[in-house]
């Protein structure tokens, strides 16, 4: 499913206008994003937590030449699923 989908998904299920529903689809995405860059984590009851991981620097290789390279340390997005959301994906 892709956003567009998401959104009238959305939009269908509450019955809003695919407008208003794009708006609230819009804005949890952009909150979500926000608290993340602000280095906190956004945990969602019974679907899963949204948190920032540190990614330490590394030596990788560079893949045309084979030369080695050193990868600079970074943070990255993590996603951890709630008991709910896995219990629903795994079909319980």
């Amino acid at each position: 499913m892709r956003k567009p989908e998401l959104i009238a998904a959305v939009a269908k299920k509450t019955g809003m206008p695919e407008s208003k529903a794009s708006d609230a689809v819009n804005s949890v995405f952009g909150t979500i994003s926000d608290v993340l860059a602000q280095g906190d984590e956004v945990a969602i009851s019974g679907f899963g937590t949204f948190r920032v991981a540190a990614r330490p620097a590394r030596e990788g290789r560079n893949p045309q030449t084979g030369e080695p390279m050193k990868i600079r340390a970074g943070k990255t997005p993590r996603f951890t699923p709630g008991a709910s959301l896995k219990r629903t994906v795994d079909g319980g």
